[in-house]
């Protein structure tokens, strides 16, 4: 949760998505404070501002009480969301899948989902090779086999090869 916000008890949460409209679909909330403590909390009401929602939970009445909340991480309930479609997956379930390429070579693990664009990238590190950012998008993720706890990648390709150097790259000559 990012603020109090007023004097009656307001919250505004931020979402790890900014696309997000899951606090619409939810009665209730698992909040985690920065303390380690953990309490369920319904949704009264939800207002959408600018970056983030307003929240009013029930309880909650006073600015004091929503500052108590304030830093503290927010999670829904998985059984109170619509199942994914066809091809959609819900982010927090790419965590912890193989990545290989194309040919079946393993790149590593999904460790992070970072949803900062029109398309959240996966972050792949392991298996002894440079981190990976991958854009979770058709064209570099053919492939989702969750019952097998793998994505194949394509990983984008890169213009210039560390072997082919051309003339007048920066290098200069010992005169």
């Amino acid at each position: 949760m990012a603020r109090a916000h007023g004097i009656r008890g307001e919250v505004a949460i931020r979402a790890f998505d900014p696309g997000s409209e899951t606090l619409d679909s939810v009665e209730r909330v698992r909040v985690r404070t920065r303390a380690g403590q953990e309490r369920e909390l319904r949704i009264e009401s939800l207002r959408p501002a600018s970056k983030e929602d307003l929240v009013v939970f029930e309880g909650v009445r006073t600015r004091e009480a929503s500052e108590e909340l304030v830093g503290s991480t927010v999670f829904v309930y998985r059984e109170d969301l619509e199942p994914p479609e066809e091809g959609e997956y819900f982010q927090g379930d790419l965590v912890g899948l193989t990545a290989v390429d194309e040919k079946g070579q393993e790149l590593g693990k999904v460790e992070e989902v970072w949803a900062t664009g029109e398309v959240p990238n996966l972050v792949i590190r392991g298996s002894g090779k440079p981190e990976l950012i991958i854009p979770f998008a058709d064209e570099f993720v053919p492939t989702v086999d969750m019952p097998g706890g793998k994505i194949v990648i394509k990983p984008p390709e890169f213009f210039e090869d560390e072997g082919e150097r051309q003339e007048g790259d920066g290098e200069e000559e010992d005169r």
